[in-house]
């Protein structure tokens, strides 16, 4: 007797087995994100081998040092220098190509390739969660999504992450929040899904909504991720750190063990997010220092924290999260961002770990005044204004150095540094640093750069001793070599002309700047006023290699600006503007905005 095979039930009759689908669609969705963040690294990998080569990549991975050899940089070899002059017309035709990606609109925060980030990845969510889903009667696919989503969310919200690394410098965790906080908030949307959808069935049906366990801890959970996001907003961010960071740690914790709770499911998804938080608790406790430090406070409104015995593993640009034991505050740490090179080729006089706290908030006024009482206490007459002398001892906790910026500003020709307000505290590190880098190690990095022009806009003359001496020591290194260094200070309110120091080749202008017409005469060929033989001339004065692209026109401009929103989204329109213009004729426009917000 032969064995009849079953009947087939039609696909249209067939109960829709949620358990089964779902989970692809969870793996649809975390091959396709994978699969754009593995292309991401390899487009970004000749960056990274680049900052391999010259020591920037994994400078600070272990956090600040005392550099006892006093070693330089390394020197470049003929074979470099030929790949970095076939490199530059490549480089220069993907910056033109690359610069609509730098267009940013007023009050986002975001430029036009981080927001068609964020669609891209708002479509894929959407896509995942809708397809081919009976939500109405089983909305689990939206709860399946909701969990997929906790590697995206955690990759890319530590400080220390292997993605930072694989990315190059200037892609630390600030510049990839964006995606943590659009990563969060779809997860919140899908679990909303999820879970109205459900009670909505439960109500049609008369099921009890709490009692049992899976629909009480799906509840349970629920709740806490309205609590995550409800406090994650900007202006409790913004307003109340302290009790934002509390909250978000301690619910999210609650909220993994809820959410287990609620599903067998969710396990699978939590151990990645607790591999990347691991990672990064390990490496902060490997990165944390206790220092002396020494507290000096110019006015009411600033205070200068010099660190001892800290002269290595960091490079310009880098802040650090700092912790002053002070008044019962031991538990508040600050980014701060390093505003000198390091010591081996400073141009400053007292070189080392220097930070600037901007009188903003309680904790920089309780800082302040901390030191402003001390020093009165320990010198009621001022006998001197060195800085160890005059200063408050502290002891402070480091965390760090993180972030740090994109572009290298040795391999290109000209550079516009320009920053408003305590944003020149990240601009005159890279000034110290490059400066240094073309004078003092006599460019054995092989940087090209000639040409600078460091802009900074403050709001009162008297703002502009705050950093002139090492202005000062800047520009005197500067003086007389083949750099051609301008410094523009632009001041928009007129008051106390008098309090402008004299600084070498800089103007005071009261005005607000530019940017677009700064980048513009930056970019503006020198050949009028001096010719190619003249630049060569020039540059063997100085005893600079002409094979170098030191002495060539169009090698390239770097562009940093620092501060506030409506300067870098101007920095940003500015370079997107002039590089689609003349991008190729310029030989590339390289753009680093530094906006830390919370």
């Amino acid at each position: 007797m032969s064995a009849v095979a079953p009947p087939v039930v039609p696909s249209s009759l067939q109960v829709y087995n949620s358990y089964v689908e779902d989970p692809k669609w969870q793996r649809k969705f975390t091959i396709i994100w994978c699969s754009v963040l593995g292309f991401a690294i390899v487009v970004s990998l000749p960056a990274l081998l680049l900052s391999i080569r010259n020591g920037r990549a994994l400078k600070g991975f272990f956090g600040v040092s005392e550099d006892l050899s006093r070693k330089g940089y390394r020197s470049v070899t003929n074979d470099e220098k030929l790949a970095r002059r076939l490199g530059r017309k490549i480089s220069a035709l993907w910056s033109a190509v690359n610069s609509p990606r730098l267009w940013a609109p007023p009050h986002l925060k975001l430029n036009a390739g981080q927001l068609f980030i964020l669609a891209a990845y708002l479509a894929i969510v959407l896509v995942c969660i809708i397809k081919d889903a009976p939500l109405v009667s089983n909305p689990n696919r939206a709860g399946f999504l909701a969990l997929a989503q906790f590697p995206v969310v955690f990759l890319f919200a530590t400080k220390n992450s292997m993605l930072s690394l694989l990315l190059g410098p200037g892609n630390g965790y600030e510049k990839l929040n964006f995606i943590h906080r659009m990563a969060g908030r779809l997860m919140f949307l899908a679990a909303c899904i999820h879970g109205s959808l459900w009670i909505r069935n439960h109500l049609e049906f008369n099921i009890p909504i709490l009692g049992q366990q899976k629909e009480t801890s799906g509840v349970a959970a629920f709740s806490l991720l309205c609590i995550i996001v409800l406090t994650s907003l900007r202006p409790v961010r913004r307003f109340f750190y302290q009790t934002f960071f509390v909250i978000h740690i301690l619910t999210f914790v609650a909220f993994f063990i809820t959410i287990c709770y609620h599903t067998i499911y969710a396990s699978p998804w939590i151990f990645p997010p607790l591999a990347f938080y691991g990672f990064d608790v390990l490496m902060r406790i490997l990165r944390y220092r206790v220092k002396d430090a020494v507290l000096v406070t110019p006015d009411d409104q600033l205070t200068m924290i010099r660190i001892n015995d800290c002269d290595d593993g960091w490079v310009a640009g880098q802040h650090v999260q700092l912790r002053v034991f002070f008044s019962g505050r031991v538990f508040e740490s600050h980014p701060l961002t390093i505003l000198s090179a390091p010591p081996s080729h400073s141009c400053l006089s007292n070189p080392g770990v220097l930070l600037a706290a901007r009188v903003h908030g309680d904790w920089t006024r309780a800082l302040n005044s901390y030191a402003r009482k001390e020093q009165e206490c320990l010198l009621p007459k001022k006998q001197s204004d060195d800085i160890e002398r005059t200063g408050t001892p502290v002891q402070v906790m480091l965390d760090g150095p993180y972030g740090g910026s994109s572009v290298d500003l040795g391999r290109y020709e000209s550079a516009l540094l320009v920053s408003g307000g305590s944003g020149v505290t990240f601009a005159l590190g890279l000034l110290d640093d490059i400066v240094g880098r073309c004078v003092k190690l006599g460019r054995s990095g092989g940087e090209v750069t000639r040409r600078i022009e460091f802009a900074w806009c403050i709001r009162s003359f008297g703002h502009i001793n705050w950093f002139a001496p090492m202005l000062v020591d800047i520009a005197n290194t500067a003086a007389g070599t083949s750099l051609d260094l301008h410094i523009s200070i632009f001041v928009t309110c007129l008051c106390d002309p008098e309090a402008v120091p004299d600084i070498p080749n800089s103007i005071v202008t009261v005005s607000r700047p530019s940017v677009y017409s700064l980048l513009n005469d930056l970019s503006t060929l020198p050949s009028s006023s001096m010719t190619s033989s003249d630049v060569e001339d020039e540059a063997a004065k100085s005893r600079v290699s002409t094979s170098v692209e030191l002495v060539g026109l169009g090698g390239g401009i770097a562009v940093c600006a620092s501060g506030p929103e409506s300067m870098t989204t101007e920095a940003q329109n500015a370079v997107a503007r002039l590089g689609m213009a003349r991008g190729v004729e310029a030989g590339g426009i390289a753009l680093h905005t530094e906006l830390f917000t919370l």
